[in-house]
């Protein structure tokens, strides 16, 4: 089994609607996304030969993930007020809604569907909210 990892940071901001703790307040964090590829074979003829993938590739792919959540506040859909939404846009206020609570373990998730999405070969990612503390998403085989 081949695996080749690659990783992108990207800063935001976030709270956790609903969440009894410091978490409930708008916090940032500085992302990394770190994801692995894997497979069996590696491509046997023409300018990739002896790769399982260019890192090129990958590493555009990762890359193009974190630059479009790289500094915004993301926040769960209908987590915020409409008023509240539309004031921070008059503010010209960078916002991102997306449709599952923005923790790491669902942007693990999330990143790790994307990839696979694009037809990489995926097969682990983790998301670092801070250089500690990370989640983990992989499909069960």
């Amino acid at each position: 089994m081949y695996r080749l990892k690659t990783s992108s940071a990207f800063d935001s901001a976030h709270f956790l609607a609903g969440y009894e703790g410091k978490c409930a307040n708008i916090h940032g964090h500085r992302w990394i996304i770190e994801a692995e590829f894997s497979g069996t074979e590696l491509v046997n003829s023409g300018v990739k030969r002896g790769m399982l993938i260019d890192f090129g590739d990958i590493k555009s792919a990762v890359r193009a993930l974190a630059d479009f959540f790289d500094h915004a506040l993301i926040y769960e859909k209908n987590s915020l007020k409409e008023e509240t939404v539309s004031a921070l846009n008059a503010e010209n206020f960078r916002l991102i809604a997306v449709k599952f609570r923005p923790t790491a373990e669902n942007f693990a998730e999330y990143f790790y569907n994307k990839l696979k999405e694009d037809g990489l070969p995926v097969s682990r990612v983790a998301v670092y909210e801070t250089p500690e503390n990370c989640a983990v998403y992989e499909e069960q085989t």
